[in-house]
């Protein structure tokens, strides 16, 4: 990436606070230093070992019983595929698809890229929206994903005729972490915005900064990834609705912040006392 002195310095003296597990947020923090932003990392999530391996084991055993497997997010594919893989390997005539960006990204580092990707947003929403989701009846679909995930995607298929299965090859914890130095970083006034991107790690994070941090969350600008995350910040208090980036992936966020920074009135982030 080349980059001119005025983009380099672009996010410069802004502090912002990514809240993304801590093997998936590197990308994002890198990108935004790049910038000249301070990237501060407090993992809102852990990712842990689902909690019945067996159930996922008698799925992948039976893989070649499917004609599509769905992967709903990056750590869905980094837990799926190498278990797959350790068995006998995915099937040539199983379609592969993936949600999003990252999961495409996930799939084809592996050496199975994905054969149907969304255009243009990446939820289960875009994807349902393509022709080939619509011509789903009588098919065995599998839904490699975390557990408690949405069920839209599942759902729908069903209702179009798909047998659908779950395969939940991972589960989302919150972090057992000591926030103070976090909040006196508020205090300091180092942080002017924050980055989520599931309702789960907004919830966490504000479980995990207690009542003292919570006061500062709510002045501060949030990022989100999803309209979904409106309703959920309204009803923890944030003075201000959030901004939510056009899709998931890191360069999208990262220009959502160059919106907000262009108007420094909002990057205020006021004392609560």
């Amino acid at each position: 990436m080349n980059l001119t002195g005025d983009q380099i310095t672009r996010l410069q003296g802004i502090g912002v606070l990514v809240t993304r597990p801590a093997q998936q947020a590197e990308g994002l923090c890198r990108l935004l230093e790049t910038y000249g932003a301070t990237a501060i990392r407090f993992p809102t999530l852990t990712i842990l070992d689902p909690r019945d391996s067996a159930a996922i084991f008698k799925v992948i055993d039976c893989i070649d019983d499917y004609d599509m497997a769905i992967f709903t997010s990056a750590n869905a594919v980094n837990r799926a595929i190498p278990l797959i893989q350790s068995r006998h390997g995915l099937p040539p005539g199983l379609l592969r698809v993936a949600i999003g960006k990252a999961s495409a990204r996930e799939l084809a580092r592996l050496g199975v890229p994905a054969q149907l990707v969304p255009d243009t947003r990446f939820n289960s929403e875009a994807l349902l929206a393509m022709p080939r989701m619509r011509t789903v009846a009588g098919q065995r679909v599998v839904i490699f994903r975390g557990e408690g995930g949405r069920e839209l995607l599942g759902d729908t298929l069903k209702e179009r005729g798909a047998q659908v299965t779950y395969a939940e090859v991972y589960r989302r914890g919150k972090p057992a972490v000591d926030s103070s130095e976090l909040i006196q970083r508020w205090a300091l006034g180092e942080i002017h915005a924050v980055i989520v991107t599931s309702n789960e790690s907004l919830t966490n994070l504000f479980e995990m900064i207690g009542p003292p941090g919570q006061q500062w969350l709510r002045n501060t600008p949030l990022i989100v990834v999803s309209t979904r995350a409106r309703p959920l910040a309204q009803r923890l208090g944030f003075k201000h609705p959030p901004l939510v980036s056009r899709e998931v992936s890191d360069e999208a966020i990262v220009e959502t912040l160059f919106k907000l920074a262009s108007n420094p009135i909002r990057m205020t982030v006021e004392d609560p006392q």
